[in-house]
């Protein structure tokens, strides 16, 4: 018998206006082989939950983690926010449907057992025109297996939504950098081609007017975004990191040097290319 796919799993844990469940993306578990969990949220119309960077008012989700001796988990993977609240007063959060993935590692020597079970303490709240705060018990149990495991269907559709909806590193050939002005970072950007829309959200709090207007001006290889600075800043700060999105499918995870005016190029001279990971902050184009 084929069961339908709310049926192959247990419903998920209440919260305030929702639910939340921990899910893996392979169904069992094996020494030195890396995993992924997703913590899938689901909402009733109207409630939302919080980004990494809430905005205005608000806390992202909290996770305390129960894990097995030789497994470790790596930090959250955000989908792309979406702006929610009023004119006046902006968050940056989910709706609806949404699965954080976490990444887990399962240490070479992890020891040989029957079953491993992955617990999660998650703290979360929940709002529309109030704000509810909840705490929900979740946990999947993985039997422990050698082999190759083949993921389940539904189970692979929920992740492979969730990653279409992060952000993804910007291409190499695209450039970027940050104006730092009296009252606003300008956000150039060289991509080859003239670009009309653009919104961004910044990764750290209090940098940006979250409420305050994003001013495009598009050029014939990219765009010039106009942030306002938040009140709340009270020092310069070395890098904007965030997500810049550009269409409703297309999000860019970047992080950007801020220079003074005119401070394009670096001290060798160079022109400073997107700093996307590690390696890419590392590249220049020589002029």
């Amino acid at each position: 018998m084929v069961l339908c796919a709310t049926e192959s799993r247990a419903a998920g844990t209440p919260i305030p206006h929702g639910t939340v469940e921990l899910i893996s993306e392979i169904q069992s578990i094996a020494a030195g082989r890396p995993l992924y969990l997703g913590l899938h949220f689901q909402l009733e119309r109207g409630w939302h939950i919080y980004w990494v960077n809430p905005g205005d008012s608000g806390e992202p989700p909290r996770v305390k983690w129960d894990l097995p001796k030789g497994v470790s988990v790596g930090a959250i993977e955000w989908p792309t926010p979406r702006r929610l609240g009023t004119p006046s007063i902006v968050d940056f959060g989910y709706e609806d449907d949404v699965m954080l993935i976490v990444p887990v590692r399962v240490d070479a020597g992890f020891a040989a057992q029957k079953e491993a079970r992955v617990g999660a303490e998650v703290k979360v709240l929940v709002c529309r025109e109030m704000c509810i705060p909840g705490k929900a018990e979740v946990s999947v149990s993985l039997p422990v297996k050698p082999s190759q495991p083949v993921p389940e269907r539904e189970t692979s559709a929920l992740f492979a939504a969730a990653r279409k909806s992060m952000p993804r590193p910007a291409p190499a050939s695209w450039r970027f950098r940050v104006i730092d002005g009296k009252d606003s970072f300008e956000l150039v950007a060289e991509v080859g081609h003239q670009i009309t829309q653009a919104s961004f959200f910044p990764l750290a709090e209090s940098q940006i007017k979250n409420a305050g207007p994003q001013d495009i001006v598009p050029t014939s290889t990219g765009f010039r975004l106009k942030l306002t600075k938040s009140d709340q800043l009270l020092k310069p700060i070395e890098r904007l990191q965030g997500v810049l999105v550009l269409s409703a499918d297309k999000a860019y995870s970047i992080d950007v040097p801020v220079g003074k005016p005119g401070a394009a190029k670096n001290s060798s001279g160079n022109e400073i290319r997107s700093t996307q990971s590690s390696e890419s902050s590392k590249e220049v184009t020589q002029k």
